[in-house]
């Protein structure tokens, strides 16, 4: 077996008593005390998260704008610099390669987020389609670590380190400042539906920003947060995770995103051709999100079945939701089924599932 990979706050998580588990190939903290009670502080107050295993890519040259355009499935010409826009990039067929973020620096100057345990085949794919572009392609993931703060408390905590005026960054914009002594590009945005920022930093930085932060944040009630609740935190907002709601066989289409495929953006992209085809003809399967009313987790791939006890799809993602005390999760469904009464069979006993359309609960995101 290869040696895990460690970001810059492994120590750091170690000496706050993190339970560290093997994530992606990536040494990370899956919980520090309970992910019930982390998962609840962020809603409530603040949770600090060490997502420094995430990759980061430059994308530069005077055809950057237009290359990007290519490669994913949102507009980017919509983007000026400061602005962040979450877009799935695709295969031919229309399957994700990976979901990301791309940052608008300047004209010719972009900077890209992309999920850490899709980094290789990420940088692969997007340096294969850049050949035809004049733009340079640069890996940056061993220069940056990247802590997010999220909850309703999370600028006010932040806003106490820094001469940067965090009101004015709206949803999904950047700027640039100085955090605790360390510079940071601060981008309004989060994974876990609540407001809150994410810090990139140089990585020799992390350790003293993530304590400057981590005391700061104290006497608001921050806590340190693992991947345990991003993952539920994630689920209650119904935000996508790769290798569950897409993957390489499950289209932004069929998944729900159709808001981030920009068919007549004025530009061809990868997967155009296939998601305008699912688009007219109609897609065979669909994700629905759903409670159950039952604190029993439904598991990833238990069968999904219609009212005659036939399989018709299979969960794709299952948790409890500390906020409603009861199971939520997302399945892959023949279309034709999705809008029948649907049950799981949890060691014999029947779970009916009541279709949710997300967010399981009410958020507190910023405008």
């Amino acid at each position: 077996m290869s040696e895990l990979q460690r970001t810059p706050l492994r120590d750091f998580h170690a000496a706050h008593g993190a339970r560290l588990v093997d994530f992606a190939g990536w040494e990370m903290p899956v919980q520090y005390r309970s992910i019930l009670e982390e998962h609840k502080v962020v809603r409530r107050a603040a949770g600090m998260f060490d997502v420094s295993h995430m990759g980061e890519v430059d994308v530069r040259g005077p055809e950057a704008a237009k290359f990007l355009n290519h490669l994913v499935t949102n507009d980017v010409a919509k983007l000026f610099p400061g602005r962040v826009l979450y877009s799935p990039m695709c295969y031919p067929h229309g399957g994700v390669v990976d979901d990301l973020l791309v940052y608008m620096r300047g004209a010719d100057d972009f900077f890209l987020c992309i999920n850490a345990g899709n980094i290789a085949k990420d940088l692969a794919w997007i340096r294969e389609q850049a050949t035809a572009f004049a733009v340079t392609i640069t890996d940056r993931c061993e220069d940056y670590a990247l802590l997010a703060i999220q909850g309703p408390k999370a600028v006010e905590i932040v806003q106490t380190l820094t001469g940067a005026k965090l009101g004015l960054v709206k949803y999904y914009h950047f700027t640039e400042g100085t955090i605790a002594g360390v510079h940071c590009l601060i981008s309004r945005t989060g994974y876990t539906g609540e407001d809150g920022l994410e810090l990139y930093h140089a990585a020799g930085d992390a350790v003293a920003l993530a304590e400057a932060i981590l005391t700061a944040g104290a006497p608001h009630g921050l806590e340190l947060a693992g991947l345990g609740a991003r993952d539920s935190l994630r689920l209650e907002a119904g935000y996508p995770l790769y290798g569950h709601e897409i993957t390489q066989d499950i289209s932004p289409l069929t998944a729900g995103l159709g808001w981030t495929v920009k068919l007549d953006k004025g530009a061809d992209f990868i997967g155009r051709a296939a998601l305008l085809a699912e688009k007219q003809k109609g897609a065979s399967h669909r994700v629905i999100f759903f409670k159950t009313g039952d604190r029993r987790i439904v598991r990833a791939d238990t069968p999904v079945l219609d009212a005659a006890g036939l399989i018709v799809g299979r969960v794709l993602s299952g948790t409890l939701s500390p906020i409603l005390n009861e199971s939520i999760g997302s399945a892959l469904v023949n279309t034709s089924a999705a809008t029948q009464l649907l049950a799981v069979d949890i060691r014999g006993a029947k779970l009916n599932l009541h279709l949710v359309k997300p967010p399981f609960v009410a958020l507190k995101k910023t405008s």
